[in-house]
């Protein structure tokens, strides 16, 4: 149980750091092209009350933690935030602008993957002892790395999936949207049948090799 209390007290900070400023960025990238939506409706901030969803953020990953642990893993994460409300509609060019909107998210979660790098690097360029600390970069640098590589699988409503739809001719874009609904329940099952791994193994390679140029 002491253990289980500990992964929760390391894991808490990096995650809500990596939410709010995974969905905070989508609100700005969205502010910038035309799109005000998240801003009316708070959603723009580094405060993360906004952003929690109380199943998705809280419930979700620490039941997850939990039976990792108790069936004596490394300790797995899953969950999600109440996603930012994007009019694309409103965007100057909505199709075009909708990648840059989409790419904020993940871009958001490797520059604080970096952050905790820095701050993992500073800890023991200082001395610093206290295996806390450590263990919370650590997993500040891993959770923003998986965060980043989940959302730019290419499945809707993913940000991947966001930004492939950008990318394709406008009737192939419309055939790939009526997919959306089935994205959450493809992505449980590629989660549950262990094939999310090896399908966010590029994305985490490349976001590793990133990070390992500031350690």
């Amino acid at each position: 149980m002491e253990d289980i209390i500990q992964a929760i007290a390391v894991y808490a900070l990096p995650v809500i750091f990596a939410i709010t400023l995974h969905e905070a960025a989508h609100g700005y990238v969205a502010r910038m092209f035309g799109d005000d939506t998240a801003t009316r409706a708070g959603r723009v901030t580094l405060n993360p009350i906004p952003h929690i969803d109380p199943v998705g953020t809280i419930a979700v990953p620490v039941f997850i933690l939990l039976t990792s642990k108790l069936l004596g893993g490394a300790g797995l994460l899953f969950g999600w935030a109440k996603p930012v409300p994007v009019d694309f509609g409103k965007l100057r060019n909505p199709k075009r602008d909708m990648r840059w909107v989409a790419l904020a998210g993940p871009g958001a979660n490797l520059f604080m993957a970096i952050l905790w790098a820095i701050s993992l690097r500073f800890l023991a360029s200082s001395g610093v002892q206290e295996s806390f600390f450590v263990q919370m970069a650590i997993a500040g640098v891993n959770i923003n790395l998986i965060l980043m590589a989940l959302n730019l699988l290419p499945l809707l409503p993913l940000d991947g999936g966001r930004i492939l739809y950008s990318l394709l001719p406008h009737r192939m874009a419309y055939s790939y949207s009526r997919l959306e609904p089935y994205g959450l329940p493809i992505l449980l099952v590629l989660l549950f049948t262990g094939v999310l791994t090896t399908l966010l193994m590029p994305f985490l390679a490349v976001g590793a090799s990133i990070v390992r140029w500031f350690l």
